[in-house]
């Protein structure tokens, strides 16, 4: 069942110290559960409350909320010199990371808000392009951004995951 919200019902702010980092890390569940049981093992589809704050450190965490609560997430990265992402460690390129919508409001442009809120993050920090990955097998979610003006460049194996990983990314400028 999906409920529809009006989007001026729904806010997007930074995620904040005072927030529940319990929350968060449900709806990163909840939002990951269908890749879940796609059989891909995406850190977010059972990761623990000590590894979102571990996930989120060094970047810029943005939440969707409504009626207070949070609805969707996405985390915004600046370059990464040790990624074993090759793209990611260009000093130009910042890059998304974690983005999860409640299944129950997801068709609703939350994502595409979310996204696009990182991109203007990423504009006004300097950088001129935002990459991000995603399961090859999840054609859905290539599909999203490629709609949103992402293309591939490349692709990484992350350890420990059962798929390789499709990177696009998109010019901001």
């Amino acid at each position: 069942m999906n409920v529809t919200l009006q989007p001026t019902a729904v806010h997007i702010r930074q995620f904040q110290n005072d927030d529940s980092l319990v929350e968060l890390t449900s709806l990163l569940h909840r939002g990951y559960a269908r890749l879940g049981a796609m059989g891909l093992n995406y850190t977010a589809v059972d990761q623990a409350p000590t590894v979102t704050v571990a996930r989120i450190e060094g970047g810029k965490c943005f939440v969707a909320v409504a009626s207070g609560k949070f609805v969707g997430t996405i985390l915004a990265k600046p370059p990464e010199p040790e990624s074993a992402c090759e793209y990611f460690r260009h000093g130009y390129v910042a890059s998304l990371r974690q983005l999860a919508v409640d299944p129950i409001f997801q068709g609703q442009g939350i994502g595409t808000r979310l996204i696009a809120t990182c991109e203007q993050w990423a504009k006004d920090a300097g950088y001129t392009e935002l990459a991000l990955d995603t399961a090859e097998p999840a054609t859905h979610l290539v599909g999203l951004y490629s709609r949103l003006g992402y293309v591939a460049v490349g692709s990484v194996q992350w350890t420990g995951k059962v798929y390789k990983s499709v990177v696009m990314s998109k010019v901001i400028r």
